[in-house]
């Protein structure tokens, strides 16, 4: 076997701060058992202490790394992408980033100078998501892989539920892109209604927000509850006793929170953006509702509700399709990427 390539992997590695482990936490570890070497950067709470690890790291190994992999977002943390991608071009480092960022199609839009720099140079761009392939090529990018975000399937029990109710689960960040209020204002309408409706909120407070939510529960007395974030193997078990998995978002590339929520039998009623379409076919693997619609979503809640043979099928079906993101049938992409 040829000697497989040294790593740097520059992302956002905040689980230990308790936020969800995104695709640094997982992916170098999973890229070392096939025989790679992956160092990370950074873990530093403190946004602009980690950007100047990241700037050190890469820095201090520049003469060290064969290649570098760039966790890519659309957000404020799309400027760390666009400032490592400029050193390892100073530096004549390949980099590769991985487009994560949902609102990533608008970037390519406002900013066509930064993003022509760092996509344009990069050695090649992973893609997890058809979506992003799609608007990447419209936007002239031919410099594309398509590797889709993998799981562990044997860590996702599947639970087919023999009724549905409104017991509903939803699972991100507390973040605005995400859009939780429209969790409170689903469970609102469906109160209402003399629903006997309740609703799990699982995730860290990204912005300082949640106070205002449990305000909100609160001040209109929701049947919401808040367990903050939790590890998967507290959430897992967890899931069991909710029916629907709600997933508010505004934006998404392919998130990996939804595919979770399949691999573990739940019917997912999701907003109808990004990458939404092309993870899940609407009425057959998952429901899709437009954005900001919540009265939308409760007739999607209460259709589910009225017909759990139905909501079995797409569970089943969405079960199938998860199985195919395995990481042990994706791995091979990475690899094949990699060695070339």
């Amino acid at each position: 076997m040829p000697r497989r390539k040294k790593l740097l992997y520059i992302g956002n590695k905040l689980a230990a701060h308790g936020r969800n482990p995104t695709a640094i936490d997982i992916l170098p570890s999973k890229l070392e058992a096939e025989g790679f070497s992956a160092l990370t950067a950074s873990s530093q709470e403190n946004k602009f202490l980690r950007l100047f690890d990241m700037i050190w790291v890469t820095f201090s190994n520049r003469k060290n790394i064969d290649l570098v992999l760039i966790d890519t977002y659309s957000t404020q943390n799309f400027l760390f992408a666009v400032i490592i991608a400029a050193l390892c071009r100073f530096y004549k480092l390949p980099y590769i980033p991985i487009l994560h960022g949902g609102n990533l199609p608008n970037r390519l839009k406002k900013n066509q100078s930064a993003t022509k720099k760092l996509f344009g140079n990069a050695l090649t761009n992973v893609a997890p998501s058809q979506y992003m392939m799609k608007h990447f090529q419209e936007a002239g990018f031919q410099n594309l892989t398509y590797i889709p975000n993998a799981l562990n399937i044997e860590a996702y029990p599947f639970h087919l539920r023999e009724t549905i109710t409104p017991k509903l689960f939803w699972l991100r960040s507390f973040s605005e892109i995400y859009n939780p209020s429209l969790a409170l204002e689903i469970v609102s309408l469906l109160k209402k209604k003399g629903s006997d409706v309740s609703l799990t909120m699982i995730g860290p407070d990204k912005e300082g927000s949640m106070h205002h939510y449990k305000k909100t529960v609160s001040q209109l007395d929701l049947p919401i509850l808040f367990p903050g974030q939790l590890q998967k193997a507290e959430w897992i078990p967890l899931s069991k006793n909710f029916d629907i998995f709600i997933n508010t978002t505004n934006f998404d590339n392919m998130p990996l929170s939804v595919m979770e929520a399949m691999a573990l039998g739940f019917p997912v009623i999701s907003t109808n953006v990004g990458g939404m379409p092309y993870l899940i076919e609407d009425g057959v693997d998952g429901i899709l509702v437009p954005p900001n619609n919540a009265q939308l979503f409760v007739n999607a809640i209460e259709q589910l509700c009225q017909n759990p043979i139905k909501a079995q099928q797409i569970a089943q079906n969405a079960r199938k399709k998860i199985e195919t993101f395995h990481w042990e049938i994706v791995k091979h992409k990475w690899i094949n990427l990699l060695d070339d």
